[in-house]
């Protein structure tokens, strides 16, 4: 007896409508013929966080270094070269990179909408939390060219840092909705637990707009040239920062006592114990650089935890409810691909 030769299942083949389908809406086209695994959606959704953190870091190693103005102009590196060259040295090298990095963070974005347009069921609020990133993304781009173009202007620049915080806002709270269903938010605590967890994120983003005046009005200009710097008194500014610290501290440390009071449940309680433990070592870091004037390594690591301190005080903002699954009927074939399932945009 004969064995039948090993057949493999043939490629379905691409009409002319599909081909026509997928021009006008790749995303459906992808989804129609691939569902990721839930996990896949959430690495893809902790990418995107972790290149807007990586964005930041490496923008200030370019401040720090002294290399803001290593391409002179944008979107060109020069008036005649799109590229960095050899006359421009390492600081043209360090800023050409840190845009280029601005690629990969695209490319991670990217990765994270096609993910989550792919899922099934359809999750139209994941999907738009992944386009607000890239529009975030694509006007930080322009606010950096224009950072760029006025010389590295105090207010553009830290314009460009808050920006740089409402992107991982937004990357932290599409990473957490991956990990969580779509029906209504059930809250874990009470009102008034609510109220001081908004009382402390309130503090937390005046404690990082005014740690952008530090940076407006510190030694650390961006370039070896004479950059403008904002018309304040570092010193005093600095201590109100260290202030405004201290009230968030204060606030995390009160914020634990209630949940305990009250019993609350393990995951707001584990969140907020990491936020106080990230927010001490923030403050170590930041008492030791400000008496060790200000090293470029300790002020670059200050930075890195000032995107640790936010995205901490995120993930206890959104430990307070739960989003369970939704229950939803799905029709037979509901995602088959065939064109008449990818011709119309969602």
């Amino acid at each position: 007896m004969h064995k039948r030769p090993p057949t493999m299942d043939p490629v379905p083949k691409m009409t002319r409508a599909d081909a026509t389908a997928a021009v006008r809406n790749p995303l459906a086209f992808i989804a129609a013929r691939w569902t990721p695994d839930p996990r896949t959606v959430q690495r893809a959704a902790l990418a995107a966080l972790v290149m807007s953190v990586v964005i930041v870091v490496t923008g200030g190693a370019v401040r720090l270094t002294g290399s803001g103005l290593g391409c002179p102009t944008w979107p060109k590196c020069t008036d005649d070269s799109l590229t960095t060259t050899s006359a421009m040295g390492v600081h043209g090298v360090i800023e050409f990179g840190n845009r280029m990095l601005t690629y990969v963070l695209c490319a991670a974005v990217g990765w994270a909408i096609i993910a989550a347009r792919s899922q099934k069921p359809y999750r139209r609020s994941l999907t738009r939390l992944g386009w607000a990133q890239f529009w975030v993304v694509m006007g930080n781009a322009i606010l950096g060219g224009i950072v760029v173009l006025v010389g590295l202007n105090p207010y553009t620049v830290a314009a460009h840092f808050l920006l740089s915080t409402a992107l991982i806002a937004v990357a932290t709270v599409m990473w957490q909705r991956t990990r969580e269903g779509d029906a209504e938010p059930r809250p874990l605590v009470g009102r008034s637990v609510q109220q001081l967890v908004w009382c402390m994120v309130a503090a937390s983003v005046l404690l990082i707009a005014v740690g952008t005046v530090v940076t407006g009005s510190g030694p650390h200009a961006g370039d070896s040239s004479e950059v403008e710097r904002m018309p304040l008194d570092w010193e005093t500014v600095s201590k109100l920062h260290a202030v405004l610290a201290w009230i968030v501290v204060t606030l995390t440390f009160a914020l634990w006592f209630v949940l305990k009071a009250v019993d609350a449940p393990k995951g707001p309680l584990d969140r907020t114990r990491d936020l106080f433990l990230v927010l001490l070592a923030q403050g170590v870091i930041g008492y030791v650089q400000y008496f060790t004037d200000l090293p470029e390594v300790l002020v670059g690591l200050h930075m890195f935890g000032s995107c640790l301190v936010w995205i901490a005080v995120l993930r206890v903002l959104l430990a307070l409810r739960e989003r369970p699954e939704a229950e939803v009927q799905l029709p037979d074939q509901a995602y088959a691909a065939t064109s008449s399932s990818i011709a119309g945009p969602r």
